[in-house]
């Protein structure tokens, strides 16, 4: 049931992108039509090629834009290396996932550098002291 819902959502993911690429191949057609007569061939399909580009770039504009969302104001963590990781999970748990998971990976495929890279890090916060 699932799968199906899922492949008739591609299904209608590529008819409606197919049909986007038809209206902008149409559009950009009547735009060569139009202008063709006044600045000939060449003159055209630079019309063409400028209202494409000024369309990109509007579009990226307005994806950058709406990309950006709120910014969130995180208060300084102060204490700890313990209390810091933990601000960091909590503000950022993707990225923290993302960075056990590889962690997990390398100790499982070498423990040699997890042992190193864990009295390296403990040695490091006991000189700081």
């Amino acid at each position: 049931m699932i799968f199906r819902r899922v492949l008739l959502a591609l299904m209608a993911a590529a008819t409606f992108s197919v049909a986007a690429g038809v209206i902008v191949v149409a559009l950009a057609f009547a735009l060569y039509a139009l202008v063709e007569p006044y600045v000939g061939r060449a003159g055209a399909a630079g019309a063409v090629a400028l209202a494409t580009a000024v369309l990109t770039a509007l579009a990226a504009m307005i994806m950058a834009l709406a990309g950006r969302g709120k910014r969130v104001k995180t208060p300084a963590v102060s204490g700890g290396i313990l209390e810091r990781g933990i601000a960091f999970v909590r503000q950022k748990p993707i990225v923290a996932a993302s960075a056990a998971i590889g962690a997990g990976l390398m100790a499982a495929r070498n423990p040699k550098y997890l042992g190193e890279a864990l009295r390296a890090f403990l040695d490091g916060e006991s000189r700081t002291k």
